[in-house]
Parts: C-alpha cells; structure tokens; sequence
C-alpha cells in the first residue's frame, strides 16, 4: 500500500462529522447565560449598554485573575454581544 492510499484510508479525518455541527456550545455566548461573577456581570452590561448607545468601540477592558475564573468567557462574551471579531493569544507560561 503506498504512502497516500494509507492516509486516505485512515480513520481520523480533519473534516468535521455531521454530529458534531449540532453540538451544543460550552461556553455561555451572552451574559444572561453567564453564571457566576455577578459584579462582573453587571459591569460589563453597563459597558456594554453605554457602548451601544454612544454607537462606539467599547474601550478597554482588563479581565485579570487566576486560571478558571471565566475571563476569557467572559472575552468572548462582550465580542458577542458587540458583534465584533475577538483575537485570542496567549503568552509564555
């Protein structure tokens, strides 16, 4: 069997299943689905609402704690409810 009929026999696909476009999202994608960090919650909502109404980039925001608290959800939360494209990167650790 030469080198590419044994790839295109292989099991493992990069293409997605059909089952897997149904999945349900991990992550919540607006603040109402967000549960937990309530002063958060509320801040960003008002962030959120004043950038809406002012029809403006929302301005900085510093989402800084230990691992697992919900930043980068929280990240892509406000891209969301913004309608805006979120860049993630990471740095050395």
């Amino acid at each position: 069997m030469t080198q590419d009929a044994e790839f295109e026999s292989r099991l493992i696909s990069p293409e997605p299943l059909a089952g897997d476009l149904a999945a349900p999202h991990l992550r919540p994608r607006s603040l109402d689905e967000f549960i937990g960090q309530r002063k958060a919650r509320e801040n960003l909502g008002i962030f959120i609402q004043a950038a809406r109404q002012r029809a403006d980039a929302l301005d900085h925001v510093l989402l800084a704690g230990p691992p697992g608290l919900g930043k980068t959800t929280l990240a892509q939360i406000l891209a969301y409810e913004l309608g805006v494209d979120l860049k993630t990167t990471s740095g050395p650790v």
